[in-house]
């Protein structure tokens, strides 16, 4: 009798586990959505994109690419603070993952890029340091370009230019997707997460946190005064305050307002923030809990929230290299 009230209790206990796990799966998919593999890997543009962002050759100093800011290892983001460009200047703002960015409606820390394409064709004269974007193609068709753009857009009179340079980054950088542990509970998998990664899914949710950063990437698709209940930088130790989209819009209402950053695989990017002012996670999290919803989050809370993003965390896609290796890590 003993044995059976046991076993009937266990499958109580089973049954309501299951409840609760599929009504947080429920509460987490209206909030933010299911992340999936990219399966356009293959496209003559994805193949022409992926060399170029791979070329140190094709910058002002030969030796800078679209992948030196962002390295594997650091999973798409610079474990620098900022990273050097062709020119030898440091950027201003720190570099965040490119991973996943692509399905972002606005790209960079001031969201004054609108498309991977923009964003890509602009590195000309930002990152890789040419003095105009001609001088950017000339370079592209002496390193002989020519055909592998030709066979990429091939209804283009002329295929070999800074547009459609844009475009085959894009493509590229599109395919770069890190679906994870979190995914695979939306999808159903209720041992896809731990438990403390549960409790951690709900404080994150209950907390506020997903206020700003929900949907599929977690932000990046939202902008948001940094600081709404205390000056930012009294917490993060920043050097300098940035003004934020200010410096894009000149109106008052944008200083210190930057693009809600992606919190996918953000165990893996650190230093955070714009600024790339704070090197821990734990750090990160409890400052952002002050600063923005002016709560003080206890070690138990902290710790629930930081397991919870750890399952945030994918697989650097394997095509994340140059064309016929794989990354390095």
């Amino acid at each position: 009798m003993k044995v059976l009230l046991v076993a009937v209790a266990i499958g109580i206990g089973a049954a309501g586990a299951a409840k609760a796990d599929d009504a947080l799966r429920r509460e987490a998919a209206a909030l933010f959505g299911q992340l999936k593999a990219s399966t356009e890997s293959a496209s003559p543009q994805a193949e022409l994109g992926r060399a170029l962002f791979w070329d140190t050759r094709a910058s002002a100093d030969g030796k800078t690419a679209c992948a030196s800011c962002h390295p594997a290892r650091d999973w798409g983001a610079d474990r620098r603070q900022f990273s050097p460009d062709a020119r030898g200047a440091l950027t201003s703002r720190h570099s965040p993952t490119i991973f996943n960015s692509m399905s972002q409606p606005m790209l960079r820390w001031l969201g004054d890029r609108k498309s991977g394409a923009d964003q890509a064709e602009g590195s000309l004269t930002g990152s890789m340091g040419f003095a105009s974007k001609d001088i950017g193609i000339a370079k592209l068709t002496e390193l002989e370009y020519l055909p592998k753009f030709r066979a990429a857009f091939v209804e283009d009179a002329q295929p070999l230019s800074a547009t459609n340079y844009g475009r085959a980054l894009a493509a590229y950088q599109a395919t770069l997707t890190t679906p994870a542990a979190f995914d695979r509970f939306l999808a159903g998998d209720d041992g896809a997460l731990t438990e403390r990664q549960k409790k951690g899914l709900r404080t994150f949710m209950f907390t506020g946190c997903a206020g700003c950063h929900n949907g599929a990437n977690f932000g990046g698709a939202t902008f948001q005064k940094f600081g709404v209940t205390k000056d930012y930088w009294s917490e993060t130790g920043s050097q300098k305050p940035d003004i934020g989209r200010f410096a894009v819009t000149k109106k008052e209402e944008d200083r210190y307002v930057f693009r809600v950053p992606m919190l996918r695989n953000v165990a893996k990017t650190a230093p955070y923030f714009h600024d790339g002012s704070v090197e821990r996670l734990d750090q990160a999290v409890r400052i952002m809990a002050s600063v923005q919803l002016g709560r003080t989050l206890d070690d138990a809370a902290l710790g629930d929230i930081l397991a919870f993003l750890e399952a945030l965390t994918g697989e650097v896609p394997s095509n994340y290299a140059p064309p016929g290796q794989r990354p390095e890590m």
